[in-house]
């Protein structure tokens, strides 16, 4: 059985139904992108599964182009326009993004609008127990995820221009109304534990309103480190970011110490210690002191919130593949987690009740 760094790991041919006129895409560039020079060839990343991206090789350089895909798109998915805003604003900030260079919203280039952006050196860590690393080295790598994370959300939105990227207060409950809609207008593959996540979370809610920049997404293999340093080079995949709850941003992050790793490649049942890699109480506190926090409230409601989230991204992942416009050639097995990843959010929130009832 191939790893997932066998899958994933480089680039591959441009994949049937993700072609476009790579000359269209050279006069534009040309046109657009301060010192290029062509000519150009494409290749297309075997990683991602929302949006299809390609490392452009021309004489200048390397570059990478990151598209929306073709065929019938849910409303708002996709928005590589607002990855292209973010990473933008956020280039002069302690969090490491690439240099953006273009964006083309006409779809006459290549069918659809797209982004060209710096292509950066690196190492992409696809698997989170960091096989073939010594403990400290695993440690090391953690601890730089969680200084970057806890550095995005001190980011001043309006000093760097994004004060119109979101709206303030109230991003769980519309995330959850985003996701819930998204799910249910599909119309297809319907579970039943994200039936009854879409009407439990509502009833909820925690009463807290925080407001920072939110990746959406931030996960190990949505990075790129140093080539041979634990240090972050560039957080990639900002299609999800916007203006939110950073607590639910961050447990996003740390739901993988709660997933198995035959659901979603999760750290549940890891001998952690051992791995060099810091428990879940651990990894939370070093977020806190980062972020000035004397713990996180409703801790288990985060979780059980964050896992209905994968789940209905998930099935949105189940959907594309049964249109055909996945961005992935393994879009089907990522699909099929949305059913046992919408069970063990159910399972949290049967956790919180039955607490809730010994209280």
């Amino acid at each position: 059985m191939p790893t997932r760094t066998e899958l994933f790991s480089g680039v591959g041919r441009v994949r049937e139904g993700h072609e476009f006129d790579v000359a269209g895409l050279e006069r534009f560039m040309a046109e657009n992108v301060a010192g290029f020079a062509g000519p150009v060839s494409v290749r297309q990343f075997k990683g991602g599964q929302s949006n299809p991206t390609y490392r452009v090789d021309a004489a200048s350089g390397a570059y990478v182009l990151r598209r929306k895909p073709p065929g019938r798109l849910l409303p708002s998915a996709h928005a590589v326009d607002r990855e292209y805003a973010v990473m933008s604003a956020l280039r002069g900030t302690s969090v490491p993004v690439p240099e953006t260079y273009t964006l083309c919203e006409d779809e006459a280039v290549t069918g659809t609008p797209f982004y060209v952006m710096e292509f950066v050196e690196g190492r992409v860590l696809w698997e989170p127990q960091l096989p073939g690393m010594e403990p400290g080295e695993r440690t090391a790598v953690y601890d730089a995820m969680n200084a970057v994370i806890a550095r995005l959300h001190a980011v001043d939105f309006e000093a760097v221009g994004l004060s119109g990227f979101g709206r303030p207060g109230g991003f769980v409950a519309r995330q959850i109304r985003r996701w819930s809609r998204q799910y249910l207008e599909s119309g297809e593959e319907p579970v039943e534990e994200l039936d009854r996540l879409c009407a439990w979370l509502p009833e909820r809610l925690p009463d807290r309103d925080e407001t920072a920049v939110v990746h959406g997404d931030y996960r190990i293999d949505n990075m790129i480190f140093h080539a041979t340093e634990p240090r972050v080079a560039a957080v990639l995949d900002w299609e999800l970011s916007t203006l939110g709850d950073p607590v639910g941003d961050f447990a996003y992050h740390v739901m993988q110490w709660r997933l198995p790793p035959s659901v979603f490649r999760g750290l549940r049942g890891a001998d952690l210690d051992a791995l060099g890699i810091p428990a879940e109480e651990r990894y939370v506190a070093a977020y806190c002191e980062r972020t000035g926090r004397d713990g996180i409230p409703h801790w288990d409601y985060y979780m059980a919130y964050c896992m209905f989230r994968l789940a209905a991204i998930l099935h949105g992942i189940l959907v594309r593949e049964r249109q055909g416009t996945a961005a992935n050639a393994h879009a089907a097995g990522m699909g099929a987690l949305a059913r046992p990843v919408a069970r063990l959010a159910w399972e949290q929130v049967e956790t919180i009740e039955a607490r809730r009832r010994e209280t």
